[in-house]
């Protein structure tokens, strides 16, 4: 069931419990309708009392004619409204809501209601226009009905008006929140898929975090990082650290996964960890060993893992010996890659201090090695020192920091 369909279940079932108290009222003496008024509309409930739709039909007409009072037209809806719900008679239930809000007399704790049941069925009758008219009339009237704006963005999506669809999202979600209420996890899947149709991808990003903290699923997980990918398209440097987040949270998934962190380690000369990846996902039965594309890089990682590991030794002393930190920002991955993290965070701080690369880099992998090696305090301190870009990955880093026991 999608969203709107919910929220129509919801609104229907509202509707049922908090039919509007006047239609269960006797009308008595001192009731402001005359006598014919009175009567009318007295036959009338008395009939749906006993359930008796036939002549409960029959008496609305009666009731209708006899209204000549705001106050009486008000009462003869809602009772029609009541004999809509009670025999599933959609058309006589829009009609009576229309007529209820236009009499003038309807108390305003009613008005939200009313407004929102009209729009559920202007919905389910495809008429998306005036449903789109009447909702937003209700989330005027009552803005704190999340709901309410979930549907309104749904239905503003059906009739492509989309850069109106993300924020009644964000409100949606923010009234939960606000209320103390959890966010369900469709929600979030939802505004992150639409963000993303809409081309909005810092709200993708912060809805996809969202849905991680609060649903840490691998699913969730994958997806999550999956925008972080797509956004970072033209820097396979930030796609190798994106994808290292993903083995961290275990949401590798399929040989495609494994095929391309592997492949973009090797291209980046960090066989050591390309191999470990590799093997990883022949353990996890992700990857097929004898598959001619995995045969051939498991060999090529190996043999070149080899002599990357007896590189490692001149490493350190050369790069904190050199001028610039561009030595001992390379030195960092290669220890990093072959899982020295102690040594490759004292590299990567090394080449801040140094200058000539790329903090915002040096700072995402200081972080990521503090993070593997589990010291939680060091890594949130990395991962909050640079802006741009790459703080949005570092972000998500965090959130996996913060679920770490």
């Amino acid at each position: 069931m999608n969203s709107v369909s919910k929220f129509a279940l919801g609104a229907a079932l509202a509707l049922i419990a908090t039919v509007p108290a006047a239609a269960q009222r006797t009308p008595h003496q001192t009731s402001p309708f005359n006598k014919s008024e009175r009567a009318a509309i007295l036959a009338l409930k008395t009939a749906l009392d006993t359930k008796n739709y036939p002549a409960a039909t029959s008496a609305l007409q009666s009731a209708q004619s006899a209204a000549s009072s705001a106050e009486a037209r008000y009462i003869a809806s809602a009772l029609q409204l009541r004999l809509g719900i009670e025999t599933q008679n959609q058309g006589l239930q829009s009609t009576a809501i229309d007529s209820m809000i236009s009499s003038g007399v309807a108390p305003p704790s009613e008005l939200p209601l009313l407004y929102r049941s009209q729009g559920t069925l202007l919905l389910q009758a495809g008429k998306y226009e005036r449903a789109e008219a009447v909702l937003t009339r209700a989330a005027e009237l009552n803005a704190t009905d999340p709901e309410l704006l979930l549907a309104l963005a749904e239905i503003k999506a059906i009739r492509k008006k989309h850069q109106e669809v993300v924020p009644l999202m964000e409100r949606a979600i923010a009234v939960r929140r606000t209320a103390g209420q959890p966010v369900p996890e469709s929600w979030y899947k939802r505004a992150t898929a639409v963000a993303l149709a809409n081309r909005a991808l810092p709200q993708a990003t912060r809805f996809s975090r969202e849905l991680v903290a609060a649903y840490p699923t691998q699913e969730n997980w994958r997806d999550a990082v999956l925008v972080h990918r797509d956004a970072a398209a033209a820097d396979p440097v930030a796609r190798i650290d994106a994808l290292r987040l993903q083995r961290a949270t275990k949401s590798l998934a399929g040989e495609r996964d494994y095929l391309e962190l592997a492949q973009g380690l090797s291209a980046a000369g960090l066989d050591v960890e390309a191999k470990a990846v590799l093997d990883q996902g022949v353990a996890a039965n992700m990857v097929d060993p004898g598959k001619a594309t995995f045969k051939e890089l498991i060999t090529e990682t190996g043999k070149k893992a080899v002599a990357d590991r007896k590189a490692l030794a001149g490493l350190e002393s050369k790069a904190l010996a050199a001028s610039t930190g561009t030595a001992a920002l390379s030195a960092a991955d290669a220890y990093l890659a072959a899982g020295d993290y102690g040594k490759a965070a004292t590299l990567y701080q090394a080449a801040v201090q140094k200058g000539s690369v790329d903090p915002s880099l040096a700072g995402t992998r200081l972080g990521i090695a503090h993070a593997l090696a589990g010291r939680r305090a060091e890594a949130e301190a990395a991962f909050r020192t640079f802006s741009g870009p790459r703080a949005e990955l570092a972000s998500l880093w965090l959130v996996w920091l913060s679920q770490r026991e």
